[in-house]
């Protein structure tokens, strides 16, 4: 006779297995149908796009939201006539080394206290909530949430959930919601990921440059195009490659991160096309099997076309890009010494900053700085970084300077000569904007000690820091944006240039660079923490301790070294601190433009 038990698993079994039979083939369908449409549609010059619509692909993810009704409006028990939070949708995970991002289709505003965090018990078949690390504009209209990195027998498939009256705990999730949460897509490592796509619009051959971690190309050199393929798509590529393709196309070339495709007929033809389709990357095997499978992707294609340019006159001279992590503290005198060099347009790459990066940006802005701020979230990706703000860049500036914000450009001068005034530094680079031959200026870097300091100086490091290293150690790069080579190639450093043009290297006595590398012992240590560079090595890693990029006989570990403050220090120069007191300080007060923000 049949146990209890018994009769009752298989009343379970009745009462469920209906609901999941009826899903598997009207979710098929909805696919199938929606891949024939995206197909038809980007395939077709025929077809109109209508202005103000854009093609939005749907995801698998778009039913999974965790927000309860009375937050997106739609009724419900404690339902309110104003939603805390627009319904979100979650595009993609990435693990990252120490947090989980989530990719949201909504553009939200800081601060969210009343958004948490949900990980899934995948024993106990139920949530925990924790409130999210932080929120990041993403792409415009979208946004990155943070979140805490999952439990131990936590899923990865995070979600986010509005918090009612701000309670935090455990949730109970149905068994059958349960397992269709538990089914969403995550990429499960931040160093094997396709992560930004961008048309090149006005290239000589249209394309997109898709940006991908894990090819495993080697620094500095150009691979082999014909061995990558693209994928168009119209749902996310996952750790098990999930997805079908719709579009494949050839690459054109592939440099370190960076790999240039071919677009899709429909594509070329409308632009509009392309806004929001996912994208990945595969590479053809080495003919012992079938090849690489596509990697985990979580790109859509963007147009870098601003409409923030010069409008009615043209492109900017000069403008300058960087990449930085927490260096807010700095930016003010950086960017105030610049534009009176002549900088006119400033691009800043975000490395994940959690210092008050965002409210110096604002600030400076409402003196007509001019700054656009990218969130940039992508860990160890300098390179990449670079060659996608060129891409931006080559739209809006005839010249792009690439440096960090302790480097900051000097004209030497002697008694007699003609003191460096106001915009020098871009009427240097005007005289080349025409040229048949120049499409890069370097310039030599002199390193600067802590100069017998043991705290950051208050005047600023061009004023605090007067003892360097006699000699100079590499350079930094102007280039024309749009005569870079199309594998987008560097180096940090410079470039590689289109066939025929070259670079034009300043004497050290027409001009310099002044890098403040090895500051006060505190401020240098929040450097070693870790390096934004794709090739360079981090300090902590036991590797290259002979590297320039390296500080020599730091080691691996942040413990300051006997007599760091009078380190680093062969030459006292004291030429910019002098020029920096002549022009910039008050006349009556003595304090510096970047001083008195401070005060």
């Amino acid at each position: 006779m049949e146990s209890p038990q018994g009769r009752k698993r298989k009343q379970q079994a009745r009462i469920h297995k209906p609901a999941y039979a009826k899903l598997f083939p009207v979710r098929s369908l909805t696919i199938c149908l929606s891949f024939f449409v995206f197909a038809l549609f980007i395939s077709s010059d025929r077809l109109p796009v209508h202005k103000g619509v854009s093609f939005r692909p749907v995801l698998r993810t778009s039913t999974l939201s965790l927000l309860p009704a009375f937050l997106t409006g739609n009724g419900g028990a404690g339902a309110t006539s104003t939603s805390l939070y627009p319904p979100l949708v979650v595009e993609g995970r990435v693990l990252m080394p120490d947090h989980l991002m989530l990719i949201v289709s909504t553009k939200l505003t800081p601060p969210v206290d009343n958004l948490d965090c949900v990980y899934y018990d995948l024993v106990l078949e139920q949530a925990v909530l924790r409130p999210v690390l932080s929120v990041d504009e993403y792409h415009q209209f979208k946004s990155i949430v943070r979140c805490h990195l999952p439990p131990l027998n936590f899923s990865a498939s995070v979600n986010l959930r509005g918090r009612q009256r701000g309670r935090l705990g455990s949730v109970v999730v149905e068994r059958r919601d349960w397992l269709l949460r538990h089914n969403q897509s995550v990429v499960p490592s931040w160093d094997r990921v396709v992560y930004e796509a961008v048309l090149d619009w006005n290239a000589p051959i249209r394309n997109v440059a898709v940006f991908a971690k894990g090819l495993n190309l080697k620094p500095h050199r150009e691979a082999d195009a014909r061995k990558f393929r693209c994928h168009f798509s119209l749902t996310d590529f996952d750790e098990h490659h999930r997805g079908l393709f719709v579009f494949t196309t050839r690459a054109i070339s592939a440099a370190q991160e960076t790999v240039r495709c071919l677009l899709p007929r429909g594509i070329l033809n409308n632009p509009e096309k392309a806004k929001d389709i996912q994208v990945t990357v595969s590479r053809r095997g080495d003919g012992n099997g079938a090849g690489d499978a596509p990697l985990p992707s979580i790109a859509k294609v963007q147009n870098t076309i601003s409409r923030q340019g010069k409008s009615g006159r043209g492109k900017y001279e000069l403008c300058a890009c960087t990449m930085l992590w927490n260096q807010a503290a700095f930016l003010r005198e950086w960017i105030a010494y610049h534009s009176w060099l002549g900088i006119e347009r400033w691009f800043i790459y975000d490395n994940n900053s959690d210092d008050e990066l965002e409210e110096v940006i604002d600030e400076l802005n409402l003196l007509d700085y001019n700054i656009t701020r990218h969130a940039w979230p992508w860990v160890k990706t300098q390179e990449a970084g670079f060659s996608h703000c060129a891409l931006r860049a080559k739209h809006e500036c005839k010249w792009l300077g690439l440096f960090d914000v302790d480097e900051f450009f000097y004209f030497p001068h002697d008694r007699g000569q003609d003191i460096p005034g106001p915009n020098s530094l871009r009427a240097l680079v005007m005289n080349y904007t025409d040229s048949p031959t120049y499409a890069e200026i370097r310039t030599a870097c002199h390193s600067y000690g802590p100069s017998g300091l043991t705290s950051p100086p208050s005047q600023g490091v061009t004023v605090g820091y007067t003892c360097r290293l006699e000699a100079p150690e590499r350079h930094k790069s102007i280039v024309r944006p749009e005569l870079l080579h199309t594998t987008l190639l560097n180096a940090v450093h410079h470039f590689r240039l289109q066939d025929g043009y070259r670079y034009l290297d300043l004497p050290e006595s027409k001009a310099v660079v002044n890098h403040y590398k090895y500051q006060a012992w505190d401020t240098f240590k929040a450097k070693f923490f870790r390096r934004v560079s794709t090739y360079v090595t981090n300090w902590q890693e036991d590797q290259n301790k002979g590297s320039k990029d390296r500080a020599p006989g730091l080691g691996t570990e942040a413990i300051e070294p006997p007599n760091w403050r009078l380190r680093f220090c062969e030459v006292w120069d004291t030429g910019l601190k002098d020029f920096v007191m002549a022009n910039f300080a008050d006349s009556a007060s003595g304090f510096l433009p970047w001083e008195r923000s401070l005060v």
